[in-house]
């Protein structure tokens, strides 16, 4: 049974029963949601196959509402010691890439549930993880003639971390199993033995806000059976062998020349305000029978690290092995002890480590920006990227991997914020050890770029050559209207062979080959239309400015076969605000006109087929230049871009003033809250999944890195609980029963519907069982598109119009 509330008018003529079981919207959505899911896809690096992963529709109310641990910020399905939420494929087929042969793959599991897809090496198979009723097993896929068969019964550990990885010579893997001796979990033993305690000796050691963090001795317990796990090499044939002590290890990764193993485990004591992935651990270098050779870091509790978007741990972290090199570890760390607010000339420190690891570390480059990551080509070249969030400042230099400590050569600097001049990512090939490293042209000058190519057009998807000298981009290859077309893989740099995705309005995407300099277009997919009702539903991308002069953007949608001489229409608006650092970035066009048409289960096209205009994707830029933070003006530049958006679509004939709803999910939500209580622009408002009062994150939210005592000011506008005496417009809440989004805990809308009926508020709080942030069951997405529905039509449709005087 679904719990649902209701206050305002209904309540005033006494009780009534609002126990229902799940809804069923009206049919023109309902189809939209019952349609097929399109496939995904995977091609090898030779080009020569795709694999593709077909996926079943929404799950059941009854997998998702399955029992559920929840410890450490961690969601486990103790049924099959895997993470108990997330999305699978029930069917695998292999398809030619050139001549669009599809194939069958011969034993697969029956009923599959299919996650961890991964080529190997050699790319002559492909392993996957398949959830039975009871466990996890490992199968492998043989390409050759295209059979699958199962390695292990039910015993695979997905639970945290990566679970599985291929050996260089592509003949074994490296699999996290559980204990078989590990005997029955823990029971919840409800006599408690002794207190919980937490102690703080004078450190400064602020957190943001988790959900399912562990609470006492049991949840330590229940966190060790389950997370516990013996690393075993299996090979092709099934054949086991033990690797190592078991532990809880967080992640593990062979090197290139499969001589060495990189595991790190988490160890005690752990934490009751950080979740899993912030526990101390340990990061050492194993050797093929699990030895230890070397320990590399042992690095503390989260719980420590410094206030800041870009504070960090000290010490050794995102330690790695270097792709290009037979047995190389890689790592960071930072020479500002972790602290972004200090001023230092150089922020990180990268570092190198060559097996047998018995010689000092070298330091291969210093970075004046936060280190955010390493793209390695070759021992003459790796491309350093680094960022500072308070400017948005992006840098990426050119070292030589074989000259450490060389100066770095700066080749890129720019606001990421800027996707105008954003030249793209690197190309990837695989080299010699199956790793995946820059691909360069034979002169070795110039990397493959593959950018989203934004311009004021909408973006428009480009292949490059980018020259390390001249620092220059050549485009080889752009998307050109009516199309969106985005390159996802090149295979062959010599003959300028690639594949790109390409999708249209009406179209849906699919995969395309194409040559450089050619327009030959050979399709490789021909994937149906998932959505036919959709076709005739007119599109636009409008560019509008806010009253302080940014610029706006926003994709307008009317119905199917819709003039402007039928009428005005009621609109639904739908956003999420962004934060800038400048003006000139808020007021980019941030999406294409011409991509599909596609439809999730939390957009809000679904209302295009009622009858509405829907404007989405609409700009709430929230703007904060040189010292100002954005947060600084919110409410107002809120209130401006909403009022901006209703006048532009006003104007145009379209919309209907006085019939316009606004809503939004998760800090969308808390847009439309906010909007409602600082402006009388809208007839109704939905809000999914919210946050309505600051003060319950007082460590920061979303893009505002100040804390509350910091700001107290900003996290007071900022919240509508403060203003819920002043909502008067109908708002609709819905969250999930178990949200574990950071700082978007139901007790949010609890709280807000709470206050808003003691003020008189016109309101209804839905709770949506055993759903997350993002709500998963089909028929919990099919009632919160009835209760939307519903809302709408009752509140803006069909509001009551005003009377005029004759």
């Amino acid at each position: 049974m679904l719990a649902l509330s209701l206050s305002g008018p209904a309540m005033a003529q006494g009780t009534k029963d609002l126990n229902v079981t799940y809804q069923r919207p009206a049919e023109s959505i309902a189809k939209l949601i019952e349609a097929p899911a399109t496939p995904t896809v995977s091609f090898d690096a030779k080009g020569e196959w795709m694999l593709v992963m077909e996926r079943p529709g929404y799950p059941s109310i009854e997998e998702i509402a399955a029992p559920e641990l929840r410890i450490g910020g961690l969601r486990i399905n103790p049924a099959v010691n895997g993470a108990s939420r997330g999305s699978s494929s029930n069917n695998l087929k292999l398809k030619k890439i050139n001549g669009g042969q599809e194939y069958a793959i011969q034993g697969l599991p029956a009923n599959a549930k299919i996650t961890d897809v991964s080529w190997s090496p050699d790319e002559q198979h492909v392993s996957f993880l398949n959830t039975t009723t009871n466990g996890i097993e490992l199968w492998v896929m043989n390409v050759a003639n295209r059979s699958a068969r199962k390695l292990t019964n039910s015993q695979v550990n997905d639970a945290y971390g990566n679970a599985v990885t291929w050996a260089p010579d592509s003949k074994s893997l490296l699999v996290k199993l559980t204990n078989a001796n590990r005997g029955k979990a823990p029971k919840t033993n409800n006599t408690p033995a002794g207190p919980v305690i937490q102690e703080n000796l004078g450190k400064t050691a602020a957190s943001r806000t988790y959900q399912d963090l562990l609470k006492n001795r049991t949840d330590e317990a229940l966190f060790d059976y389950y997370l516990t796990s013996q690393l075993t090499q299996i090979n092709l044939d099934g054949q086991q062998t033990k690797v190592g002590e078991q532990g809880i290890i967080r992640s593990f990764s062979t090197s290139p020349d499969g001589q060495y193993i990189l595991v790190a485990t988490t160890k005690r004591p752990y934490s009751y305000l950080v979740p899993a992935n912030s526990f101390p651990y340990t990061v050492q270098v194993w050797d093929r029978q699990g030895k230890l050779v070397k320990q590399i870091a042992d690095i503390p509790s989260g719980e420590n690290i410094p206030v800041g978007f870009n504070a960090v741990a000290t010490g050794p972290r995102s330690v790695s092995w270097r792709p290009d090199q037979p047995a190389t570890l890689y790592w960071v760390e930072a020479q500002d002890g972790g602290d972004d607010k200090k001023d230092v000339p150089v922020r990180d420190m990268v570092y190198m480590q060559t097996a047998p690891f018995s010689a000092a570390p070298v330091a291969l480059a210093g970075t004046k920006l936060r280190y955010a990551g390493i793209t390695w080509g070759n021992n003459d070249l790796a491309l350093v990227t680094e960022r500072w969030w308070r400017t948005r400042q992006e840098r990426t230099t050119k070292v030589k991997p074989s000259q450490p400590g060389a100066e770095p050569v700066l080749l890129i600097e720019r606001s990421y914020e800027d996707l105008y001049s954003d030249p793209g990512s690197p190309v990837m090939e695989k080299n010699k050890f199956g790793r995946y490293v820059m691909l360069t042209d034979k002169s070795g000058q110039n990397i493959y770029m593959i950018s989203e190519g934004g311009s004021p057009e909408g973006n428009r998807p480009f292949l490059s050559k980018f020259n390390l000298t001249t620092k220059k981009n050549d485009i080889l290859w752009r998307s050109a209207a009516p199309y969106y077309e985005r390159p996802v893989s090149v295979l062959n740099a010599d003959k300028g062979t690639f594949i790109t995705r390409r999708e249209s309005e009406n179209d849906p995407p699919n995969y395309f080959l194409r040559q450089v300099g050619s327009k030959k277009l050979t399709a490789v997919t021909k994937f149906p239309h998932p959505t036919p009702e959709l076709i005739g539903v007119d599109k636009q991308l409008l560019t509008y400015k806010r009253n302080d002069g940014v610029t706006l953007t926003a994709t307008l949608y009317t119905p199917k076969g819709y003039k402007k001489e039928q009428g005005r229409l009621p609109m639904l608006l739908w956003a999420y605000p962004r934060e800038f650092k400048d003006a000139a970035s808020a007021g980019q066009v941030k999406s294409s006109p011409y991509e599909f048409t596609r439809i999730s289960s939390g957009s809000p096209l679904f209302w295009v087929t009622r009858g509405y205009a829907v404007l989405d994707r609409t700009d709430i830029p929230i703007v904060g230049e040189g010292d100002a933070e954005p947060n600084d003006t919110y409410v107002e530049q809120l209130v401006a871009s909403a009022k901006a958006a209703i006048d532009e679509v006003a104007k145009m004939g379209i919309a209907d003033p006085n019939r316009v709803a606004v809503g939004g999910h998760s800090y969308g939500a808390f847009m439309t809250a906010n909007l409602l209580a600082h402006s009388d622009l809208f007839a109704a408002g939905i809000a999914r999944s919210g946050a309505y009062n600051r003060t319950l994150t007082p460590f920061g939210f979303q893009a505002e890195e100040r804390t509350f005592w910091q700001a107290p000011e900003v996290y007071g506008k900022m919240s509508p609980f403060n203003y819920a005496n002043k909502i008067k417009t109908p708002i609709l809440l819905l969250h999930g029963e178990a949200d574990n989004n950071s700082g978007t805990f139901p007790i949010q809308s609890e709280r807000f519907y709470n206050a808003l009926k003691g003020h008189g508020a016109t309101t209804r709080y839905v709770v949506l069982p055993s759903e997350s942030h993002g709500y998963a069951a089909k028929e919990s997405i099919m009632h919160m598109l009835w209760e939307m529905d519903q809302w709408l039509e009752k509140y803006v449709k069909n509001k009551p119009q005003p009377q005029t005087m004759r």
